[in-house]
């Protein structure tokens, strides 16, 4: 599970890390496929995916060439709903009720549910074995400050994924961080690398000490 939006927000340094070390026949859960040669769409022009749950392509041609040849399987989901979805499993809820997409074929094999005389659709949650985010600042215990619109789908991937990757710009001592700006606790974060660019590198991890 990938934070982004188009490209920003998408954490450039493990993309390419992913590229590097040849992992294949990956399932993407993410807001969209970015573009060709930015952010997550990297990974699918490379055809490292073998499965994508988004709310669109349109962005990245080869995602879509890659669909109608068969060799990428796509799941879309209205970008409202595949939020929830991730913030429901982010939440420990088992799913959501909604009702976009009754009536339609999005509804088909799905259950529903009628709750104070509505119907619903009944969507799962999700969550997913490895969440990788982008923020600007972090702090050595993973608190995470977002920049303005990179924030986008970034916390809620935090909380669902269930070893959570986060490269930041910039990596400070705890307390250096003013507490009013952090968007996503450490308690949500597994590790937290510094992103490409800087002079120095630090690489931390909860379960192990700093290299």
């Amino acid at each position: 599970m990938y934070g982004g939006f188009g490209g920003v927000g998408t954490p450039p340094t493990i993309v390419k890390g992913i590229l590097e070390k040849g992992i294949r026949d990956l399932i993407l859960i993410g807001n969209d496929t970015g573009f060709p040669d930015i952010g997550i769409g990297k990974l699918v022009t490379a055809g490292r995916a073998k499965k994508v749950i988004a709310s669109h392509i349109g962005s990245n041609p080869n995602a879509g060439f890659m669909m109608t040849a068969g060799t990428l399987e796509v799941e879309f989901y209205p970008q409202g709903t595949l939020a929830e979805k991730i913030r429901a499993g982010g939440v420990g809820l088992g799913g959501i009720l909604v009702d976009v997409g009754l009536g339609t074929i999005v509804a088909e094999g799905k259950r529903q549910y009628t709750l104070a005389g509505a119907s619903y659709i009944v969507e799962p949650a999700l969550t997913a074995d490895i969440a990788i985010v982008h923020a600007k600042r972090a702090d050595h215990l993973g608190n995470l400050v977002y920049d303005k619109s990179g924030r986008n789908f970034n916390p809620l991937v935090a909380m669902a994924g269930i070893f959570t990757i986060a490269e930041a710009d910039e990596i400070v001592a705890p307390g250096e961080l003013d507490p009013e700006l952090i968007v996503t606790p450490g308690i949500f974060v597994d590790m937290v690398i510094q992103s490409e660019g800087v002079p120095w590198k630090w690489v931390w991890e909860k379960t192990s000490a700093a290299e």
